[in-house]
């Protein structure tokens, strides 16, 4: 029997995703009714600039004042879209103070104060829901926090940010120079007027953040994520990863240690052999690869951003949380019970392609296989080209530490025959 009393919902933010949130819960308003067992009424929306029009939404609804709203105290669930810190923290916090559950798409927030919110709900016994802040429409939270709840994940792998991915793989397709390709990104509305969020990686980082959180049952904050951008990305080094058989990406890796004792959560651009799923993830989607024990391999697929995509996980989130609130009842918390330290990068163990500006004489690269052995790096492959006393030379490593690595660099920096470092590049995927 569905209850007739409504639930409310009160929307803090209504820009791209808010908006599209509200034109679904309007246009699809029997469907979630059926799903949820009782209607849901938009009760309010908070907004910076309550003079601009917005379609299907009834102007009477909307307010400036964010904190009246979440504590009138009526609201059953509150939806929170329009990001940063604060005043987002605060606001979540005072509603679920005066009763109401929380829906976000605060990757930020969640990434470094998710502790602290979720404390909250589980004093009040309210629910704390956020699929939307990772990967978009894409199911990654749930499927993490409840389908393999029973199972034990060493591994997350993918690519969480779309502006990204699109910019990497027009490069990769096209040949195009990172500006050029940013450019393209921008003209079509896949990259922000400022993009330092997405191409320094720290929108990635914020996810990998929320991902080994959860996966490892964790507490990880975004200052635990070693982060790198991928601005330095060229085209000398998508052609030196295609003779590799590579394509480029930013991957967010997030991983538990051999031992189980640690975990490692990072975000960088890495070479993946073309034969691996993500070597094919084109344009702005996303995916992530989650290995465990159990499972095995599982990929999750999918759009990462962008208006409908958010908004369809932030829906999902509703449903969830409202036919909660008719149970009474709450859904999975925080689950932090491991309390594995997150190891610095340093521990890391990977592969890695370095290019070299060396002189074209004899005798260089033996120099260079001292330096690596000296370090206790082990070299797998080598390539030289060179004429006119210039040379290029490409090593590639077998598995080695980050901390290895980096002295091997040091002291290749200090040969007289090497010119420079042109490049440096984990590669991951194998």
């Amino acid at each position: 029997m569905m209850r007739t009393r409504p639930l409310k919902v009160a929307l803090l933010g209504c820009g791209v995703v808010g908006s599209e949130v509200a034109r679904i819960m309007t246009t699809h308003a029997d469907d979630l009714a059926a799903r949820i067992g009782a209607p849901v009424e938009l009760a309010g929306v908070a907004v910076r600039r309550p003079d601009k029009v917005r379609e299907g939404i009834d102007p009477a609804l909307v307010t400036t004042d964010a904190t009246a709203l979440v504590k009138r105290g009526d609201i059953d669930v509150v939806v929170e879209v329009i990001g940063g810190i604060e005043p987002a923290r605060t606001l979540i916090i005072t509603a679920i103070e005066h009763g109401a559950s929380v829906v976000s798409a605060n990757k930020a927030l969640i990434a470094q104060d998710g502790a602290a919110l979720h404390a909250a709900a589980d004093e009040h016994g309210k629910d704390l829901y956020y699929e939307a802040a990772v990967a978009g429409a894409i199911p990654l939270i749930r499927p993490l926090r409840e389908s393999l709840a029973g199972d034990k994940v060493n591994r997350v792998l993918g690519i969480v940010n779309g502006t990204t991915n699109f910019i990497l793989d027009a490069m990769d397709t096209t040949g195009a120079g990172y500006q050029e390709a940013l450019d393209e990104a921008t003209a079509l509305g896949y990259a922000e007027a400022d993009p330092t969020a997405d191409v320094e990686g720290f929108d990635a980082a914020a996810k990998a953040a929320i991902l080994a959180g959860i996966a490892f049952h964790t507490r990880v904050r975004l200052d635990d994520v070693y982060r790198e951008g991928m601005t330095e990305v060229t085209a000398a080094d998508f052609a030196s990863a295609k003779e590799m058989g590579c394509t480029i990406k930013l991957l967010a890796i997030c991983e538990r240690a051999a031992d189980g004792g640690s975990v490692t959560a990072r975000v960088h651009p890495a070479m993946i052999p073309l034969s691996h799923p993500l070597a094919n993830v084109r344009e702005a989607y996303n995916a992530v690869f989650v290995e465990s024990e159990a499972a095995g391999q599982l990929m999750f697929y999918g759009p990462g951003a962008g208006g409908s995509p958010t908004a369809s996980a932030v829906l999902g989130d509703l449903v969830a949380v409202c036919r909660n609130r008719i149970g009474g009842a709450t859904g999975p918390g925080e689950s932090a019970y491991a309390a594995l330290p997150v190891s610095p990068m340093g521990d890391v163990v990977t592969r890695y392609h370095i290019s070299l500006d060396v002189a074209d004489k004899p005798g260089v690269l033996a120099q260079v296989a001292t330096v690596f052995a000296e370090h206790g790096v082990s070299i797998d492959t080598v390539r030289q080209s060179g004429k006119d006393g210039e040379a290029s030379l490409v090593v590639v490593t077998h598995r080695a530490s980050d901390a290895a690595l980096g002295g091997t660099v040091e002291a290749l920096r200090k040969l007289d025959t090497v010119r420079g470092v042109a490049s440096i590049m984990r590669v991951e995927g194998e």
